[in-house]
């Protein structure tokens, strides 16, 4: 049996189709004319709260460690064995799973200001000098 459309009220008002929203008989103005139902801003904006839970966790799936695509095996804790970034479905668990290790970052170096640059560029010009006035003391 197809299911019944139910028939909302709806009007015409200076060319503008107004139709009652299908929750709390709100009018909705600037409706097509093919709408069947409508739902006004509000009872949009408490369904789609309703959905969001901010006490609820959500659990994250299995990690892989970071380039696990370009690894060439990696043995996943869930039995998975993905060859090159592909399951492969005929080995799933008969290994072990892989050991992942920790990556260490480096540091990166602090950026010189411009106003630092300067001041060493300017120390290595007053050291040439010197040694040039030296240099020329000492073959005179």
């Amino acid at each position: 049996m197809a299911k019944k459309k139910e028939q909302y009220h709806s009007f015409i008002e200076d060319g503008v189709i107004c139709m009652e929203c299908k929750s709390c008989g709100y009018y909705v103005d600037g409706v097509a004319k093919s709408t069947v139902s409508v739902l006004c801003s509000r009872c949009l904006t408490f369904k789609a709260l309703s959905l969001w839970n901010p006490m609820e966790v959500k659990r994250a799936a299995a990690k892989k460690p970071n380039g696990w695509h370009w690894m060439k095996e990696l043995d996943a804790v869930d039995g998975n064995v993905l060859h090159k970034g592909k399951e492969v479905s005929k080995l799933k668990g008969t290994l072990p799973p892989t050991k992942i290790k920790k990556t260490v970052r480096k540091k990166k170096k602090k950026k010189e200001s411009y106003e630092q640059k300067i001041n060493i560029l300017a120390k290595e010009y007053k050291q040439k000098k010197k040694l040039k006035k030296e240099h020329h003391g000492i073959n005179k």
